[in-house]
This record gives C-alpha cells, sequence and structure tokens, in this order.
C-alpha cells in the first residue's frame, strides 16, 4: 500500500514538473520572440518640446519638420555671437557636432574665437527664408547677416548659409555649415539642384 501511495505521488510530481517544464520553454520562446521583434523594429522616440505639435523621431528617416526646427535652433547658434560669448558659442556648436568632423571643426571655430576675443565687433542674423531637404541631410538659411562694432551697425548684408547634418539612429549632428557662394548657387543651377 506504500508503494502504491508512493507511486501516485511521484506521478503527481512528474506530471506537475512537466508542465512547468513546458510552461518555461513556452516563456522562453515567448521572450526570445519579443527580443527579436524588438531588435528588427525600428525605433522611434516621441518627443514633446513645447511645440504646436508633437514630433516622431525614426530611425529610418528624419521628419522633416524636425529638421527645420534644429536648423532653425542651429543658425541661432551658429550665427549670433560677441565676444562676451565666445566660449559658449564654441562649446554648443561643438556640443551638436559630429563625433567624425569635431577636430575640423573645433579648427575652424578656434580660428573665429581668436581673431574675434578681445574686440568689440559682434554680429547677428535675422532670418528670412528656411528650406531643408530631409533626404539629402541639408538645410539653407536665408536672411540679413548684421555685423555690429561697439553700438554701431556697420553693415547689414543679405546671405544664405547651408548646414550639412548626419543622422545615425535618432540623433542628428551638425557635420558642416558655412555661406554659400554666388559660385555654390551657379554650380546648383546649372546641375539641376533646386532648393528643398
Amino acid at each position: 500500500m506504500d508503494l502504491s501511495i508512493s507511486h501516485a505521488q511521484a506521478q503527481r510530481l512528474l506530471k506537475q514538473r512537466n508542465l512547468l517544464a513546458i510552461g518555461c520553454a513556452a516563456l522562453f520562446g515567448v521572450s526570445v520572440l519579443l527580443t527579436l521583434t524588438a531588435a528588427s523594429r525600428e525605433r522611434e522616440v516621441v518627443l514633446q518640446p513645447v511645440l504646436a505639435r508633437p514630433l516622431t523621431l525614426s530611425s529610418s528617416h528624419i521628419d522633416k519638420d524636425y529638421l527645420e526646427l534644429v536648423t532653425r535652433d542651429a543658425a541661432l547658434l551658429t550665427l549670433n555671437r560677441s565676444p562676451s560669448n565666445l566660449q559658449y558659442w564654441m562649446d554648443s556648436i561643438l556640443e551638436i557636432t559630429d563625433p567624425r568632423t569635431h577636430g575640423r571643426m573645433k579648427a575652424e571655430l578656434m580660428k573665429v574665437f581668436s581673431e574675434q576675443n578681445g574686440s568689440n565687433v559682434s554680429q547677428y542674423f535675422t532670418i528670412e527664408k528656411l528650406s531643408v531637404d530631409p533626404d539629402g541631410l541639408t538645410s539653407e538659411v536665408n536672411g540679413v547677416l548684421h555685423t555690429v562694432v561697439g553700438s554701431k551697425e556697420v553693415t547689414a548684408e543679405a546671405r544664405t548659409f547651408r548646414f550639412v547634418w548626419s543622422y545615425s539612429g535618432v540623433s542628428l549632428k551638425l557635420a558642416g555649415f558655412g555661406q554659400v557662394t554666388k559660385a555654390d548657387e551657379a554650380g546648383n543651377a546649372a546641375s539641376g539642384k533646386g532648393k528643398a
């Protein structure tokens, strides 16, 4: 009799162990499936800055509205400077710069820093038009560049600046920027490249 009770308990424990093993195997399979699904999906980050509408970033492409807003902020940062904020100006630009172009960008910014440091020359830029090309990761800003010496404005010239971006994952970084010359504009017109 003890043998039959012992055998029944062993069978019950064996059945529980088998059900537990099947449950663990099923959970492991679901975990692997969820991990593979999460790894193969495009990453998205939903941004909620103080804007009229929410923006979404995807690892597969850059949103035109987001590129436009970043370009606007980058243009105001890069084109507005005075001797009193040069260090902040340079550090802020380097923070948004692509690590691959960081050295070249720092060298160019150091030239401006050494030329303007200790002077009384300031500049500010008023944006009139902004165009972006999310596929080409470029943007252009048109406006007036004002130069001020002391408290007197000495020049106000219409200028166009081009910003080149790099996009990896959901990280947008500045790869370069500069003034667009008339030769650049003529070359774009001749090659059929229009503004976005």
